[in-house]
């Protein structure tokens, strides 16, 4: 797989990563300065949209990003699914020359 060549195409395949569960691949996405040591994903979640809201930076050519999204998921607790949504924006930067989630941004 081809690593993305922008910010936010990192952040929609993080995404589909996270649908599918692909813990791996959310690891190696991550900014080694800021990655856990391991990813233990819900499977109670189940990741139903993901809608950008802004962007700032995170061309081919930087070195710096931010991502504003919205991804809706439902979670089953046990009492059939409800729906949720998570609300981010989240900085990206480059590491050995390929973009990484580096961390939320706050505010």
């Amino acid at each position: 797989m081809a690593d993305p060549p922008t910010a936010e195409q990192l952040m929609r395949s993080r995404y589909s990563a996270y649908a599918k569960g692909l813990d791996a691949y959310l690891l190696h996405s991550w900014d080694p300065a800021h990655r856990p040591a391991t990813i233990e994903l819900d499977p109670r979640h189940r990741w139903t949209g993901l809608t950008i809201i802004a962007t700032s930076g995170g061309g081919p050519d930087d070195t710096a990003g931010t991502v504003e999204f919205v991804a809706a998921f439902e979670i089953d607790r046990g009492a059939g699914p409800r729906p949720g949504e998570l609300r981010e924006n989240s900085s990206f930067g480059r590491h050995e020359g390929r973009w990484v989630y580096e961390t939320e941004v706050d505010g």
